[in-house]
Order: C-alpha cells, then sequence, then structure tokens
C-alpha cells in the first residue's frame, strides 16, 4: 500500500474513468479494498463524488502512470509532497517558559488562588506550564520562597496573553456555575431549628385550636376541690 493520499474516493474515481488499471492497482495506491473500488466502477459506490485528478494536484506522476497501465503487478507510488504534512497528526508542544520568567510562576500562581478559586490545579498548570506539586506547595505555604511570593497577574508578568487568560477564567467560571445549578436542584433540605420556631411564631392559629387550648388551660388552672365536685356528680 502507498502513502497515504489525499481525497482517496476522488482519485479512484478518476483513475477508475481514466485509466485502464486494476482494481487492485487502483485500491493499492488509494488505500481502499478492491471490491470498494470495484464498486466504484459499477456505480454503486461514490456516486455523487467528482473524480480528483492525482496528477494535477502533484500526488502522483505521469511516469508511474504509464508504468502500472503496462505492468498489472506494479504498484504506484505517491509523490511525497506538501499534503504528507496536512495529514500528519501534529501534538501540540508543551509551553515553554523563558529562564528569566520562570521564577514569576509562583506569583501567577498565587494570582490565581486568590483571585480565581474557581480555575483547576490541572487549568493553572497547562496555562502557566507548571507542576501541581508547585501549585500546592505555594497554596500550602510550603514553598521555599514563600516570604518573596506576592500575587501578581500573570498577563502583567508576561506568561500568557489577555485573551487566553480570559478564556481559561470564563470556562472555570460556566463549570462553577453549572455545578450550582446542579447541587440547587438536587431537593430542599432542613431549614434550622430557629428559623422553624420563628416561623411558628408568626403562623396565625386555628380559631378551634386556640378555644380549645383555653378550654384545656381553664380546667388546669381549677382547684382540686372543682376536680373532685365534678367527678362525684359523674358517678351520681
Amino acid at each position: 500500500m502507498s502513502d497515504q493520499i489525499l481525497y482517496p474516493k476522488a482519485t479512484a474515481v478518476w483513475l477508475v474513468d481514466n485509466t485502464s488499471m486494476s482494481f487492485e492497482q487502483i485500491a493499492d495506491f488509494c488505500g481502499l479494498h478492491h471490491l470498494e473500488v470495484k464498486g466504484i466502477a459499477d456505480g454503486e459506490v461514490a456516486r455523487d463524488i467528482r473524480g480528483a485528478d492525482p496528477i494535477a494536484n502533484g500526488q502522483l506522476s505521469r511516469e508511474e502512470l504509464e508504468k502500472a497501465e503496462a505492468d498489472p503487478a506494479y504498484r504506484m507510488k505517491a509523490l511525497v509532497g506538501k499534503h504528507q504534512d496536512l495529514l500528519k497528526v501534529t501534538k501540540k508542544a508543551p509551553r515553554y517558559t523563558p529562564v528569566s520568567r520562570r521564577q514569576d510562576r509562583p506569583d501567577a500562581i498565587a494570582w490565581f488562588l486568590r483571585n480565581h478559586p474557581e480555575v483547576t490545579d490541572a487549568q493553572i498548570s497547562k496555562l502557566l506550564g507548571t507542576t501541581k506539586a508547585t501549585i500546592d506547595q505555594v497554596r500550602n505555604r510550603t514553598h521555599w520562597n514563600i516570604g518573596a511570593i506576592k500575587p501578581v497577574d500573570p498577563v502583567s508578568l508576561g506568561l500568557v496573553g489577555q485573551l487566553e487568560l480570559d478564556a481559561v477564567v470564563k470556562k472555570a467560571a460556566e463549570k462553577k456555575a453549572r455545578e450550582a445549578a446542579r447541587k440547587g436542584g438536587d431537593g430542599a433540605t432542613l431549614a434550622p431549628a430557629s428559623e422553624t420556631a420563628a416561623l411558628e411564631a408568626a403562623m396565625p392559629l386555628d380559631d378551634d385550636l386556640v378555644s380549645e387550648q383555653g378550654a384545656a388551660q381553664d380546667y388546669e388552672d381549677q382547684p382540686a376541690d372543682a376536680w373532685q365536685g365534678e367527678e362525684e356528680d359523674e358517678e351520681a
């Protein structure tokens, strides 16, 4: 199989329509299965795809094409061009901080911890190019230079750009708001006893309940002789 090419199906469509190569040759060059190429030739696959000339777009030389048409066993080799760079997955390099600025990172960490506690350690570490251990040392005041550390805006220190800082702070604030909204919707909790007592004192009582409570209080306030007299009347 040759190097990966751009627009493999469109290229296969063009090769099927404009060359006499076998399905296996086209499949090998385009990185497809030979049955898929057969489906293209039969009109069952890629019917709406317009063919792309690999010679015009710099992926194949005329000489390679002629060799393949002359020899069914020949396998074409794609030209190595600028398009190969587009197909490579590039990994973002770690943030580089100049040596002269590295001593300022604890100040920037302290600024984040004081002004934006919602920003996670992972976000701070990625933004400033520092480690979680350093962040913990600044937070716990165990850093070797803690006496000289003072919160300073990382933008003014030249460690990050303003737009990049705003994006990180905004993302952290939105995440915090979502978590607060989710916690707020979990359901009502029990109110403190002081609040419930004040609420009960302010609530008006039912008239029947008030009358019953008053009668009970009057009965309790009567002397013992009155209770005995009532009991004797009931027995008679």
